[in-house]
């Protein structure tokens, strides 16, 4: 069968997952998604989580279908091989040297940076072994006020740039991202985004929320108002319903006519 999505990519927190439903991760969709896969489609969860997170709640949410690949803290890739998941060796290490380096310019600034932000607001600052600077801000307008003040403090620094999702923020390279990943992972697919679909709902999302990522764009009913507005203005699926019941909907959307066949 000839699928117009070769290629799924769903964000994981407020888009698949949602954590207070039951399940988290609606049947009906693990459904569909296992039977686009054994027509050949693959599925990749694009999270900014970590394995060990990302792994402990799609054991609790039991659902009966694996992610072919995983990209982890919005840049790392892992591919489903032999019942684990294995690095993506060639982007990894680039990735990994390229952030090393960045970051060994920025680190001479933390302190300064810190500072700024511990004096006005009452924020969690730490390090992490993704970003020398980590901010866990008490609101969103707090966040909004800390984000400016990076993204001007990135204007210095060239490859520099900030990754957000509510009040949560970090920093990262500018070649790494949800959508760089993800197109690497077409790119070793042999495809190109006219078969891809990706969908998100938070800022975090935006960068693979782009027409030359993914052909087929969404945005579930929960989604922040900048993407719901980036996925608008991209001419993508704005969907009614929320969370997974969303991804659902989108990808029943695209599917148009092949739906009743999958």
């Amino acid at each position: 069968m000839d699928l117009p999505i070769k290629l799924i990519s769903t964000d994981f927190d407020g888009t698949l997952f949602a954590e207070f439903e039951t399940p988290p991760i609606p049947e009906p969709l693990t459904a569909l998604i296992g039977r686009l896969q054994r027509h050949g489609a693959k599925w990749v969860i694009n999270t900014g989580r970590d394995m060990a997170s990302l792994m402990e709640s799609l054991g609790r949410a039991r659902i009966p279908v694996q992610p072919d690949y995983l990209v982890l803290v919005e840049r790392e890739i892992f591919e489903h091989r032999d019942g684990r998941y294995a690095p993506v060796a060639e982007w990894n290490e680039a990735c990994a040297t390229d952030h090393a380096a960045l970051f060994a310019r920025v680190q001479p600034d933390v302190p300064e940076l810190e500072r700024w932000i511990s004096e006005r607001f009452q924020a969690t600052v730490y390090e992490d072994p993704h970003s020398p600077l980590c901010v866990i801000a008490a609101n969103n307008g707090d966040m909004d006020e800390i984000n400016a003040k990076l993204d001007e403090y990135c204007k210095s620094v060239p490859n520099l740039t900030v990754v957000r999702n509510d009040v949560y923020a970090r920093f990262s390279h500018v070649n790494y991202d949800k959508g760089t990943a993800l197109s690497e992972i077409t790119r070793c697919l042999g495809l190109d985004s006219s078969v891809v679909f990706a969908i998100g709902d938070h800022l975090n999302d935006l960068p693979m929320l782009q027409r030359k990522h993914a052909a087929h764009l969404a945005a579930p009913g929960n989604s922040v108002p900048e993407t719901l507005a980036a996925v608008r203005d991209a001419s993508g699926y704005l969907c009614r319903q929320t969370h997974g019941f969303g991804v659902l909907e989108a990808l029943n959307f695209f599917l148009g006519a092949h739906k009743g066949g999958i």
